[in-house]
């Protein structure tokens, strides 16, 4: 089998996981939903899941080692935009500000 076709195989096995996974979560009762403790773990597993992604892709190089570079300093920046209630976009373009300025001076 060519890589190509293992490629094609690749992406619609996931393509047909993620419509399952969809499926899967509209077909869950309501009753069980309204369960407190499930309504809670839904509202924060995704924060939790974006906080660990950020986390990794901040500090890790494309080779998978540990690396303290501009991008550390960028959340820093959006950490204290956060801490300040600033709005999202201020966030965001904060954090990309203090990056790419790092990276231009080439301090990181």
């Amino acid at each position: 089998m060519s890589r190509d076709m293992l490629v094609w195989i690749a992406i619609l096995a996931t393509a047909a996981g993620c419509f399952a996974w969809k499926i899967l979560g509209l077909s869950v009762p309501a009753g069980l939903l309204d369960r407190p403790l499930v309504r809670r773990f839904a509202m924060l597993v995704p924060v939790a899941l974006l906080a660990a992604l950020t986390a990794v892709q901040t500090v890790t190089s494309s080779t998978g080692q540990l690396t303290v570079d501009a991008r550390l300093a960028g959340l820093a920046a959006a950490a204290v935009a956060v801490l300040l209630r600033a709005p999202f976009l201020v966030v965001v373009g904060g954090a990309v500000a203090v990056t790419a300025l790092l990276r231009l001076t080439g301090i990181g």
